[in-house]
């Protein structure tokens, strides 16, 4: 593959704002002249990420990451540069040669790791259930199943649903490809016996593929199409390099450009219940793997809304796991959280089926908050004509209550309860606050001592930040950003004989806008970063940019930062290694040493304190 011109990807880069890319992965709120949001690369209560519209720059003041718009890309989607850059066309509609479509040694690379050809293996075997579901005989009574829960051709096809008979094929299919036998152990499609030979793990079950944030088959879920007692309704895919069933939400690759344009995240219970509803027209579903929502899953969803509806089943089962689904909400983040209770005990794939879209969106318009929908729960345990079943449930309400932040809305509902049990509202009182008090003293013990739970993808070493610069390391960024910023600058430093930054990593900096200003004229951090390979360096180039600098630079603002690299920097490195020498002094007893390296130091000193200027 030839390589993408640098006149291409600067065309590519500023047809594209970068808040519009990033804001289809992260929920980002205005703040002074940057937008925030919780960064998707790790986990956290507090948003830190920052996107410069002005400078089209996203920059991490957490984990440091940070970089343009294809960086941010490469990093969230683990793309290639040429994949990034085409991305990034593609979705401004710019047309790209074929020719520079990937890196062919990076692309290479990342073709040959496991967790590559594992995906690779899981699409192979979509595109044949699919095709056993759509075009073969065996596949017929599972199209005739699907249809009969009213889904269209379109919408089999749009979820690529297929059909795993009871003849086994998978395995047959693969043979005949010669794939690895060890990758095949390892995708989790197989179960083994004991003599080690590999055998379709899916059996007479019609196929969900499940995918990841960036739309990759990395398992799946199969329902049984006839009833066998003594076999699971639903079999997911066990865990393995490419899946786990507590970071995946279904769907949510598709739902989350709705989600992005202010519609609320529905969370449904059932796979099926996903797929009705976006059929008809409502394409922000998505589900969990099981009833039980994880801590993962709540972050993600966290990530990108502020708003949540919960639709799960209106049987017993539904509504507890709706109660479970609330307490994770309320401890993992501040998701406003409202509630549909489905009617009748119908799941939502029913209520949509028999009474359509239109009605089904006036519950989620009236959906119930979480203290209301726990209040009715609550109800459903007692006999609330028995007096002691009364001031139970009276005792669990104002727990209830008192979780909620508001006091005009946590008073509006101690009304409510006085007068619904003619109860002293006073008597009532006294309790709540007692309660709240304590819920109050507990959230604010949580929040000083939380501490992140979700594994998150490890940086090497060299990319972790927030940087603790030493004084000559905090001159040599200032300098930089001057120098990068005003060409006058750039060139006085340019001029002085023998000029270098002491810190390597700097001093990389300054060579590669070397090689940037013989291309440009103006520096364009963004543009920059595209020349930039390394994911150190490219986070302290943005780290430098977001200096906050005030005014103007003067030239003895500029002659204090040389000096202090050129003439101080020398002499701190001498009195460092000075000072470890006279430790190790110390430490075998040699007193004449001692007195040497004393003297040395002190002298070392002076001259320090001599040059000083910053």
């Amino acid at each position: 593959m030839a390589m993408i011109p640098e006149e291409v990807i600067e065309q590519v880069r500023s047809q594209v704002n970068i808040v519009d890319v990033v804001s289809q992965y992260v929920q980002l709120t205005q703040s002074g002249k940057n937008l925030f949001g919780l960064c998707p690369f790790h986990e956290e209560r507090t948003p830190s990420f920052s996107v410069s519209e002005d400078k089209q720059i996203f920059h991490c003041f957490s984990c440091g990451r940070g970089g343009n718009v294809f960086k941010f890309l490469m990093e969230l989607e683990n793309l290639t540069f040429p994949e990034a850059v085409r991305k990034v066309a593609d979705l401004q509609n710019i047309h790209l040669d074929e020719k520079y479509a990937s890196d062919g040694n990076q692309q290479s690379k990342r073709e040959n790791s496991v967790a590559f050809q594992l995906m690779d293996i899981h699409e192979q075997a979509v595109t044949l259930y699919h095709h056993i579901l759509v075009n073969t005989e065996l596949g017929q009574p599972a199209l005739e199943y699907l249809k009969h829960r009213g889904l269209t051709d379109e919408t089999i096809e749009k979820y690529h649903l297929g059909f795993a008979p009871g003849q086994r094929l998978l395995k047959p299919f693969f043979d005949e490809k010669k794939t690895d036998f060890q990758l095949l152990r390892k995708s989790g499609l197989f179960s083994e016996n004991d003599n080690g030979d590999l055998y379709d793990r899916f059996v007479d079950r019609v196929m969900f593929p499940i995918r990841n944030d960036n739309g990759k088959t990395v398992a799946f879920s199969g329902r049984l199409l006839s009833k066998q007692p003594d076999l699971p309704k639903y079999l997911n895919s066990p865990e393995t390099e490419i899946f786990n069933k507590r970071k995946v939400l279904f769907n949510l690759d598709s739902a989350r450009l709705s989600i992005r344009k202010n519609e609320p995240a529905i969370l449904l219970e059932g796979f099926m219940d996903v797929i009705s509803a976006d059929q008809a027209g409502i394409h922000s579903g998505i589900a969990s793997m099981g009833t039980s929502l994880t801590d993962e899953q709540v972050y993600d969803i966290s990530r990108i809304t502020n708003e949540v509806v919960v639709s799960y089943d209106g049987d017993t089962p539904g509504q507890k796991a709706i109660k479970r689904a609330i307490d994770s909400f309320a401890n993992n983040s501040k998701i406003a959280v409202k509630i549909v209770t489905v009617p009748d005990n119908l799941d939502p794939d029913e209520f949509i089926r028999q009474r359509g879209t239109d009605q089904f969106m006036e519950l989620v318009k009236h959906a119930a908050s979480p203290i209301d929908f726990e209040l009715n729960y609550l109800k459903k345990q007692y006999n609330l004509e028995s007096e002691v079943d009364s001031g139970n449930y009276i005792s669990e309400a104002l727990t209830v209550i008192a979780k909620e932040a508001s006091p005009i809305t946590r008073d509006l509902y101690l009304n409510k309860v006085a007068s619904e049990f003619n109860v002293s509202k006073e008597l009532l009182s006294s309790r709540l606050e007692t309660l709240t008090a304590t819920n109050q003293r507990q959230q604010s013990h949580d929040d000083n001592n939380y501490q992140p739970n979700i594994a998150v993808a490890p940086m090497n070493r060299s990319e972790q930040v927030s940087r603790k610069w030493n004084l000559i390391q905090f001159a040599e960024a200032r300098l930089l950003n001057r120098m990068l910023h005003d060409h006058d600058i750039w060139l006085k430093v340019q001029g002085i004989e023998n000029f270098a930054f002491v810190d390597e990593e700097f001093q990389m900096l300054y060579l590669l806008s070397e090689g940037y200003f013989t291309k440009f004229d103006e520096y364009n951090v963004a543009t920059m970063s595209s020349f930039i390979t390394e994911n150190a360096l490219q986070s302290l180039l943005v780290e430098i940019d977001s200096l906050d600098l005030a005014g103007d630079s003067t030239d003895s603002e500029i002659d204090d930062y040389v000096n202090l690299i050129i003439n101080r920097a020398p002499v701190i490195d001498k009195i460092a290694n000075k000072r470890q020498e006279l430790q190790e002094a110390v430490t075998i007893g040699d007193v004449q040493r001692q007195r040497q390296l004393t003297i040395e130091i002190v002298q070392l000193e002076q001259k320090k304190q001599a040059g000083k200027h910053v």
